[in-house]
């Protein structure tokens, strides 16, 4: 069926809507070359469409334990091809039909290197799969204009858990609160293989839970939407300070500028990908990292307690954070990536280090 994806600019770019049906969100883009049922099921690709840059998708099918979330996070899939017949022994089902399971729309056969050109030069934006049989293409123009940006959007309960539960662990040292905005299935693996007892609690947990006696540490999970928009969530990590190890990626390397008294702001189109370079300042060693995120952290409304450990080698943005004197450390970027490189993948132990330090 013939479809355009209609951004909120105006622009327009045209393709096929093989599901019959659209959809909306913020349209992005991401520079990885596989991994798309990763990025699906990422919980911080809510409200987003993706833009993948590499053109054919679907190759080896759809298996069920990559999976980073109980079903998919993004509003929608652009790509220039679609395979149908996957190429993989252990594929269970082909991409297509599995986007259609989870009515997920899907629009193919894009310009996906000049939408990805727009992207880069006009910002990250609402934008909209408008089928031929919805109506008049006018109709369409206006209805993406009237889409809501990201900006001031607070998803995380639509991604958090809604209940608290425990993944235990047979030889853990350290049991560790888990405050989840919308976090990834491969994070719990790793804090897991860290050797670390998890409870894992909804993104509105009052401060008082997640610091109770019988934790060692606090972890803060990455999530969809602007950080700015969680006034609630940065008043209870506020409240956590000082008093436990705190670990944040992504959302919540975020929620720890705020609490540390700074500000967040958008980027103009974002990291996304399996190949961000960053800069660990302290040894000069550069780690490709994967990333997934549209918001950074002011470096300039940042306290003095408070050091840059990390830059973005691309636009010297702040990748990591780490407190002068308390045991509190947190890194923009996905150190368990899924997908992506394992350069970073030593900040889960640098974690236990330092609770191991702290509770000596």
């Amino acid at each position: 069926m013939k479809a355009h994806l209609i951004l909120k600019d105006g622009t327009l770019f045209r393709g096929q809507a093989p599901l019959g049906f659209g959809g909306m969100g913020e349209v992005v883009f991401t520079t990885s070359m596989m991994g798309y049922q990763e990025i699906l099921t990422d919980p911080s690709y809510g409200g987003q469409m993706i833009t993948m840059t590499f053109p054919e998708q679907g190759i080896y099918g759809i298996h069920t334990h990559l999976n980073q979330g109980l079903k998919p996070s993004a509003t929608g899939f652009i790509c220039r091809r679609l395979t149908l017949r996957p190429d993989h022994a252990q594929s269970e089902q082909d991409l297509q039909s599995w986007l259609r399971s989870f009515h997920i729309p899907v629009i193919t056969d894009v310009d996906t290197r000049a939408l990805t050109q727009h992207l880069r030069d006009q910002g990250s934006q609402p934008g909209l799969i408008w089928l031929e049989s919805e109506g008049d293409i006018a109709h369409g123009i206006q209805k993406a204009k009237e889409l809501p940006d990201m900006t001031g959007q607070s998803l995380c309960g639509q991604a958090s858990c809604r209940d608290r539960y425990e993944i235990t662990h047979p030889y853990a040292q350290f049991r560790v609160s888990v405050l989840d905005g919308g976090i990834k299935q491969s994070i719990l693996d790793q804090l897991h293989a860290s050797g670390l007892i998890l409870e894992v609690f909804p993104w509105d947990t009052p401060a008082k839970e997640l610091v109770a006696p019988r934790f060692h540490g606090i972890f803060l999970s990455n999530g969809p939407g602007d950080p700015a928009s969680l006034s609630g969530m940065m008043k209870e990590v506020e409240q956590c300070i000082g008093q436990k190890p705190i670990f944040g990626i992504c959302l919540g390397h975020q929620l720890l500028g705020h609490a540390f008294g700074g500000k967040t702001f958008k980027l103009k189109f974002g990291h996304r990908g399996a190949n961000q370079p960053v800069i660990d300042l302290a040894t000069g060693k550069i780690e490709i990292t994967s990333q997934n995120h549209g918001f950074a952290v002011d470096d300039t409304t940042l306290p003095a307690e408070i050091e840059i450990t990390h830059r973005h080698l691309s636009d010297n943005t702040v990748e990591g954070l780490r407190h002068k004197t308390l045991p509190i450390f947190s890194i923009q970027h996905h150190p368990e990536a899924s997908p992506g490189p394992h350069d970073a993948r030593h900040s889960f132990g640098k974690f236990k280090q330092l609770m191991e330090d702290f509770h000596a």
